[in-house]
């Protein structure tokens, strides 16, 4: 999809990891999986050109979009501005409150992520899991293989366990290199996270976190060795947990079994 007849031409910013999606298939085809609707509150990050932008508002939905380049941002003005479920905002969606947009529906996140911000920006937005009804992000396709895995793979680590604590991980579809100007060097992906209903609690999130950071701080060491400053051999063997097993062999509730350890320590 073309930008609009008053959009100049716009160079892609490698800093800013700009690969602009033109493909109509993939671009319908994304939008299908999201499927939009009349009064659902829409926040797009990153819309360059507005490839999605335009999908996204023929839906009747309502839409904040983010960017952070001010040479793209007139250029949206000026294509979607008239519209009044429009409305965007220029910065860096990392630095962003997005409980600053919820009014009174929950926010459904769209998003083709730069990769060298994708996973803080997942994890920021996950901050603001109750407030967010689901996410669609275009990724590289090793990361939503990491998002998705499950245990005894070598995509199974501390990105997918995390992710998985908050939300119920889908890869949906692959989107290949020349859907996009200028093509990147890698496959891409199309992944939905919906966060679970129920808020994780802080105190046990964190322990989760020292323990999967440091279960896989040595993917090649025993449990027995990677945890041994946070639980003892006989605490594992009484989780039913081998001490000998690697971080990888675990799965979510193993992990959180002995997060909940540590709470009784």
């Amino acid at each position: 999809m073309s930008p609009g007849p008053t959009a100049k031409a716009h160079q892609p910013r490698k800093r800013f990891g700009q690969n602009f999606l033109h493909d109509p298939g993939v671009i319908d085809r994304i939008i299908g999986s999201i499927a939009p609707a009349p009064g659902q509150h829409l926040v797009e990050i990153g819309p360059g050109q507005g490839a999605l932008t335009e999908g996204l508002l023929a839906s009747g939905a309502r839409l904040d979009v983010v960017e952070l380049d001010r040479d793209l941002v007139p250029q949206l003005q000026d294509r979607f501005g008239a519209n009044p479920l429009f409305r965007l905002y220029e910065g860096d969606a990392l630095k962003l409150d997005f409980s600053s947009l919820v009014d009174d529906s929950q926010l459904r996140v769209v998003g083709n992520l730069p990769y060298n911000i994708s996973t803080p920006l997942i994890f920021h937005l996950l901050s603001f899991a109750g407030q967010i009804k689901d996410m669609h992000f275009m990724l590289q396709r090793e990361v939503v293989q990491r998002l998705a895995a499950e245990p005894g793979g070598k995509s199974w680590g501390k990105l997918g366990v995390m992710a998985q604590y908050h939300c119920r991980v889908d890869a949906l579809f692959d989107v290949p290199p020349g859907a996009f100007n200028p093509p990147p060097k890698v496959v891409s992906a199309i992944v939905r996270l919906q966060p679970r209903q129920q808020a994780p609690d802080p105190e046990r999130e964190k322990r989760l976190r020292q323990v999967v950071s440091a279960a896989f701080s040595q993917r090649r060491k025993t449990l027995r060795n990677t945890l041994r400053d946070l639980v003892d051999v006989q605490q594992l063997e009484q989780l039913g947990i081998s001490p000998t097993a690697r971080a990888e062999t675990l799965t979510l509730e193993q992990f959180l079994a002995i997060a909940d350890t540590l709470a009784s320590q």
